[in-house]
């Protein structure tokens, strides 16, 4: 499987704000570039290229040294519902008044059970 990464849109890479560098996420996440390459093609992250030499992630998708739980989850569902990388980001970034919040805070705030399911719901 080779590595797709969109090319992002003004409008969502100002939705999203701070990115990261696949080689910083690699060493937050203490993995080889290699490996943190996989997890773009495995869809447990989103990269995207925004004109550099590489690939660049939400930095909002690690914490600490770890990526954010429930992300994973919910990026496989917003694929099995049909998102390509750049509307999955554009989901999760966009505020939505009755979470309240854009999905990505209520992940971070550990309410990704909630948002996986209002994901499931765009399937249908």
């Amino acid at each position: 499987m080779t590595l797709s990464v969109a090319q992002i849109d003004r409008e969502t890479d100002q939705l999203v704000g701070e990115w990261l560098p696949l080689t910083e996420v690699g060493r937050r996440l203490g993995l080889s570039t290699g490996r943190a390459k996989q997890l773009l093609k495995d869809k447990k992250l989103i990269g995207v290229r925004r004109g550099g030499p590489e690939p660049e992630v939400p930095a909002v998708f690690i914490h600490r040294d770890d990526v954010v739980k429930g992300l994973p989850g919910t990026l496989t569902v917003l694929s099995d519902a049909g998102y390509d990388d750049v509307e999955a980001l554009r989901w999760l970034f966009t505020s939505d008044d009755s979470l309240p919040g854009a999905p990505i805070d209520a992940i971070v705030a550990g309410r990704h059970t909630e948002v996986k399911r209002r994901a499931q719901a765009l399937a249908f």
